[in-house]
């Protein structure tokens, strides 16, 4: 019987180098999504909206909203970080809320 040949992988210099152009395509990749995105996420629109809709939801519970309170909320800052995304969505969701309709971003495909 033969012993047999232990397999050795590739070679480490093509190794590293696979793992090196690796790397450098990640970077690339996040890179360009920092500059395109910035601090805001993608989904940043669906994440002002939900923020709204659930903050107006939270409020209805004790008392009703009066008329343009969801802008005046958003305005002073109430609306927090999600509202900073996308300003016009946070107030849409707060609406929406309010008036106790179901939320734009509810199922599996909207």
């Amino acid at each position: 019987m033969e012993p047999m040949d232990r397999h050795q992988g590739p070679p480490r210099g093509k190794f590293v180098a696979c793992l090196a152009t690796a790397v450098l395509i990640g970077t690339a990749v996040a890179g360009y999504v920092v500059a395109r995105y910035d601090e805001r996420p993608p989904w940043g629109t669906d994440i002002a909206y939900e923020g709204g809709y659930v903050q107006a939801l939270r409020i209805a519970k004790f008392r009703e909203l009066r008329d343009g309170e969801c802008a005046e909320m958003q305005r002073t800052g109430m609306g927090g970080r999600p509202a900073t995304h996308d300003p016009r969505a946070w107030v849409a969701g707060c609406l929406d809320g309010a008036a106790g309709r179901p939320s734009r971003n509810q199922g599996i495909v909207r």
